[in-house]
């Protein structure tokens, strides 16, 4: 993988991607924890606060 951040030696890059990753899961299992109704409130808040840190995010493409 030439793109992987361990290879170029990011290191800080890929250790604040895991942080933010194990941050998702753990945000997920708490919304999939809670009722039904719940649930769709704090999804669509979960959508939306994404939503601002990918517009935020300066020089990023995917």
């Amino acid at each position: 993988m030439s793109g992987d951040p361990r290879i170029l030696g990011d290191m800080d890059r890929v250790d604040a991607h895991d942080d933010e990753h194990g941050d998702l899961l753990s945000t997920l299992e708490v919304i999939e924890a809670q009722p039904l109704a719940t649930r769709a409130e704090a999804y669509d808040a979960l959508h939306d606060a994404l939503a601002r840190r990918l517009e935020a995010t300066p020089g990023t493409s995917s």
